[in-house]
């Protein structure tokens, strides 16, 4: 097991493009970390340079505190699983994993041993004398895994590991490399563009975009304290509602700072919002918006028919037009227009990273919120509805910079 720092590391290709620019990560021995973000935002990129298969332009690598830039691949003692699953087709499975231990030389009774002890783990005994071409998917990338583990190396860099495979063998191969992955206690970097699979699978998670570290944290913390814009709305899915709104004091009602002056209120469209006064609280940075516009981010899982909440207040109550209905069994998916459109996150600049225009274009956005609903409603298409809106689940950032306005 190692602990790996990424100190400042940048690539640089001869165009200029910077595809990881100053990247700071600390990996803790044994932790898995996730690097997840959308195609293109770097990630594949930083594991390759962890690996040696990439140079670095600037910066500096440490595993187990020592600077690896200039060290070969081979000698740096991290096995690497790609997505390809890159076995050997004219190999059993058995000389597949132990191709990398006969290439070192290592005594043939510690292969057969290192081999069948990882057998047993990823439960391939039953298929050590078959080809690949005899394998599933899943069996393929156990393989591949089993690679890996009999090196014994000081890391594991995942990349993609399961992006061939099918929805439902995907939710399994994940619980199996989860459980793996505690039981062996490797260090292990993990990169996915699915951000269920990053918060399910990561002790922690780096979100990147355009090269630049957005936020490092716990799933929960990503989902429940999201950084900026970019984090809030890749993070959750559906992913989280965003509007701009203006921020004003309301008329009367509980003092949250001025005595006698009434809680805040965030406006769009038709609708006026009440801010409860712990939230307040919790974003310190809301009292200097007051009369001016914030950005509101409100989770599909947060709102709900309001018809279903008993004494729901005016004040926290949305008059929508419904446009389509998703009847997904456990909850229906409602989509709603509010009278003003969804921002587009990509066209906000956030850090180092610029407004996007292709980025726009890959991601349409939907002309729409997205309720996610007790499927005991009754709200049905082309009809107007009232949706009960958390109001202190309510998130909010500066339209500008893109930050969070919590403290």
């Amino acid at each position: 097991m190692s602990r790996i720092v990424l100190e400042g590391i940048t690539k640089r290709y001869q165009d200029g493009t910077a595809a990881v620019r100053s990247l700071d990560l600390s990996i803790a021995d044994g932790e898995l970390m996730v690097l997840v973000g959308p195609s293109g935002c770097g990630k594949t990129t930083a594991l390759r340079m962890v690996a040696g298969l990439e140079e670095i332009t600037e910066g500096t690598i440490l595993v187990d505190g020592q600077p690896v830039n200039d060290m070969e691949p081979r000698d740096r003692d991290i096995a690497m699983v790609f997505q390809s699953y890159a076995l050997y087709p004219h190999l059993t499975v058995r000389d597949n994993m132990a191709f990398s231990l006969k290439y070192r030389k290592t005594p043939k009774h510690e292969i057969r041993r290192r081999v069948d002890e990882a057998a047993r783990i990823l439960e391939l005994e039953e298929l050590l004398d078959r080809k690949p071409r005899q394998l599933s998917g899943g069996q393929r990338q156990r393989v591949a895994m089993g690679r890996a583990i009999v090196r014994q190396p000081r890391a594991f860099l995942m990349d993609e590991p399961l992006s061939n495979l099918d929805a439902k063998l995907r939710v399994q191969m994940r619980a199996e490399i989860a459980k793996l992955q505690r039981s062996l206690g490797v260090t292990t970097i993990y990169v996915t563009h699915d951000q269920t699979e990053a918060m399910t699978l990561g002790s922690r998670v780096a979100v990147l975009r355009h090269g630049v570290l957005q936020q490092v944290a716990a799933p929960q913390e990503l989902y429940q304290r999201p950084a900026n814009l970019f984090v809030a709305g890749f993070i959750g899915s559906p992913a989280m509602n965003l509007v701009e709104a203006r921020l004003e004091r309301g008329p009367g009602g509980p003092s949250t700072a001025d005595s006698g002056s009434g809680s805040p209120e965030v406006i769009f469209g038709p609708h006026r919002l009440r801010v409860p006064a712990g939230l307040v609280r919790q974003h310190t940075a809301l009292e200097k918006y007051l009369g001016r516009t914030v950005v509101v981010g409100i989770r599909p899982e947060n709102l709900e028919d309001a018809a279903l909440v008993p004494g729901a207040a005016p004040e926290s109550v949305l008059e929508v037009s419904v446009e389509l209905r998703e009847e997904l069994g456990a909850e229906v998916n409602v989509y709603c227009t509010v009278g003003v459109p969804p921002l587009q996150v990509a066209a906000v600049a956030i850090g180092d990273s610029e407004p996007d225009a292709a980025e726009i274009e890959e991601v349409p956005q939907i002309p729409a919120i997205i309720a996610r609903l007790d499927p005991r409603t009754e709200i049905r298409e082309g009809e107007r509805a009232r949706v009960h809106v958390d109001l202190d689940s309510l998130h909010f950032f500066d339209p500008d910079t893109g930050n969070s306005l919590r403290d």
